[in-house]
């Protein structure tokens, strides 16, 4: 089969690899239909992310087929229309008894990081009773591609553990794809201002198109005397950090009233300041967290219902056989003008 396969820091090439069989009998195996590139995939390229070996199929999210299912796996079956999630999980451990499938003891975020991932043809699934959703009939797949990962990763890590609440102020710094999820899941809680923070006025644009109450250029802007002067000098309830770099940590942090939440999104590869002697005694929280997928359901749910239509995210379609080119055109996104891309198995 055909796959996109991570050769070393900054490379990736299509392959050549065996189509991925039943190891252990709570796996299936699933034809990939349509995927889609991450940032974190462009943080693995970079070297931020050290655990995945070269020769790993990147990629984590995705829709497809299943083709064949180990003797343990009683909610699907061959030919069912399903959704990847990408957190693998047990449903027995600890973590996940507590719902924190991220952390599951058998799983987690292993998809394109510790196993081949989605970016191929065919893709093993382990615990695929619990890490496999039905498809419902009559929803747009390109959507539910964004099911797999930015929408419950913007509002689990961002919205939730932000505290997001009907008349709050909240600022999202980075307009990218999973900022931008965030911002569109923010509006379930009617917050007073949502302030998006970006050096991409496409991106910019785009977040106020889909509800952005304030847009502010940091390149062209003193980020922190605009959002003061939008707070009454107070600073905001919640500030989201959807990039991933120190400077834009510390930005959020610089950004919080007292009393405030700083809720991290991004994945991050290099240590970051943290400014403790001017943060000790202002009652914030900060908070961490890697996807942990409790809330897709429900994001299903709202998707397949037309309440929430994430067809926004897709801004560039190609072949798996091109994907190679679709990795620098999300690369150079500003450029480009790219949010999500998908990729689409004409083989």
């Amino acid at each position: 089969m055909k796959a996109l396969v991570y050769k070393s820091t900054g490379q990736v090439a299509l392959e050549e690899k065996a189509k991925p069989g039943i190891i252990a009998p709570t796996d299936a195996v699933i034809k990939i239909t349509k995927t889609t590139i991450c940032g974190t995939d462009l943080h693995i390229l970079k070297g931020d992310v050290k655990e995945v070996a070269y020769g790993t199929t990147l990629g984590h999210e995705g829709i497809g087929i299943v083709e064949e299912t180990g003797n343990a796996v009683s909610n699907f079956k061959k030919g069912d229309h399903v959704l990847i999630s990408c957190i693998t999980s047990c449903g027995k451990c600890e973590y996940c008894r507590k719902g924190m499938y991220s952390h599951c003891r058998e799983g987690g975020w292993v998809l394109g990081h510790l196993i081949d991932g989605t970016q191929a043809e065919y893709v093993r699934i382990p615990y695929a009773d619990t890490s496999l959703y039905h498809i419902p009939a009559d929803t747009n797949d390109e959507s539910l591609v964004m099911l797999s990962d930015i929408l419950p990763t913007g509002y689990e890590c961002g919205v939730l553990n932000g505290q997001v609440q009907p008349g709050t102020t909240v600022a999202i710094v980075g307009a990218g794809p999973v900022g931008l999820a965030a911002l569109t899941t923010a509006q379930f809680f009617t917050p007073a201002a949502i302030i998006m923070i970006d050096t991409d006025n496409n991106r910019l644009d785009v977040a106020k198109s889909m509800g952005a109450t304030h847009a502010i250029n940091s390149s062209q802007e003193n980020v922190i005397e605009a959002v003061m002067a939008l707070t009454d000098y107070e600073g905001v309830d919640t500030a989201m950090e959807a990039v991933g770099i120190p400077a834009t940590f510390e930005l959020c942090t610089q950004l919080i009233r007292p009393g405030g939440k700083v809720a991290n999104i991004g994945v991050h590869g290099k240590s970051v300041s943290l400014a403790m002697e001017e943060l000790w005694s202002k009652n914030i929280t900060i908070t961490t967290r890697l996807v942990d997928t409790c809330t897709t359901p429900m994001l299903l749910k709202t998707v397949s219902s037309k309440k929430l239509d994430p067809s926004a995210f897709i801004t560039h379609r190609f072949t798996l056989s091109d994907i190679e080119s679709a990795y620098k055109t999300f690369g150079n996104a500003a450029k480009e003008k790219a949010l999500k891309v998908i990729i689409n198995n004409e083989y």
